[in-house]
């Protein structure tokens, strides 16, 4: 059986998108292999850490990763239960046009200079309209055009995305801390209970991860939460149980939760995917 399934939703020439899933049977580092084009990673389900040299990033719903044309990666699962990425791929000349300067090597080349860069909510659910209405075939390939350079613009953008800083084992500190959330994406965490896992003080933990993903470590776990939501909520029928697979107390706490952070309820964004579904 295939490590890959890969499935095709839209290739205009200009953008392209693809639906990939990954069943993360390889816990170690895999063999390493390259893009042939450069192209941006979304993942939406599950996680993985990517590698590139003696560097290392966290494949999770809160990045977008880049892949950068002809250059060599490793990929590893420590998390069981596979994962499930939506690729973005725009042509050169509109990526070298649309990325910033300051995100790109030099050389003229669209080539990316970090591997990763966390996303903004408003990314997530444009992640997650354009995958329903493609899989779906209920959107025209302009306005899926369209909202695909939206999302690689918002991407990007200073305002709506950021960057990780600090130094490598600060980072790696931080990844370790992702990689314990998502393994138990559901479970109520404590400050006390990371600690316990990791090691080192509730107090240094939640300032270093302050410092390299420019927020709260309890607001980034809730936005994997929330993003999984997201993945699911199409196809709920029963929101309660999906608020309490998903660790909230009860359906009104995963509503609010999902209103502030998205804009509208799970039940509305449900009815506005099923009808770009349908």
């Amino acid at each position: 059986m295939s490590e890959f399934t890969v499935h095709p939703l839209l290739d205009t020439g200009t953008v392209g998108i693809t639906d990939v899933l990954c069943r993360g049977q390889c816990r170690h580092r895999s063999a390493e292999e390259c893009a042939r084009v450069t192209h941006l990673v979304f993942p939406y389900r599950g996680l993985y850490l990517r590698h590139v040299g003696a560097e290392q990033s966290v494949a999770d719903a809160n990045h977008v990763l880049f892949f950068n044309a002809e250059e060599g990666y490793q990929v590893s699962h420590p998390v069981a239960g596979g994962d499930a990425s939506l690729v973005l791929s725009i042509s050169p000349m509109l990526l070298g046009e649309l990325a910033p300067a300051d995100l790109l090597q030099r050389g003229g080349e669209a080539l990316f200079r970090a591997q990763s860069r966390r996303i903004d909510p408003r990314a997530q659910a444009l992640v997650a309209l354009l995958r329903h209405s493609l899989r779906h075939r209920a959107i025209e390939p302009l306005e899926a055009e369209s909202l695909g350079l939206t999302l690689l613009c918002r991407s990007l953008g200073p305002r709506t995305s950021h960057g990780a800083t600090a130094t490598r084992a600060r980072r790696r500190l931080v990844d370790r801390v992702k990689v314990l959330l998502a393994g138990d994406l559901g479970r109520r965490w404590s400050l006390a209970d990371i600690a316990t896992e990791i090691g080192g003080s509730p107090v240094y933990l939640t300032q270093v991860f302050q410092q390299v993903e420019g927020m709260p470590l309890h607001r980034y776990h809730l936005r994997l939460r929330l993003a999984r939501a997201l993945d699911l909520v199409a196809g709920c029928e029963d929101m309660s149980a999906l608020a309490q697979d998903l660790g909230f107390s009860s359906h009104s706490h995963f509503a609010a939760a999902f209103k502030q952070v998205h804009g509208r309820t799970p039940s509305a964004f449900r009815q506005a995917a099923l009808a770009k579904s349908g």
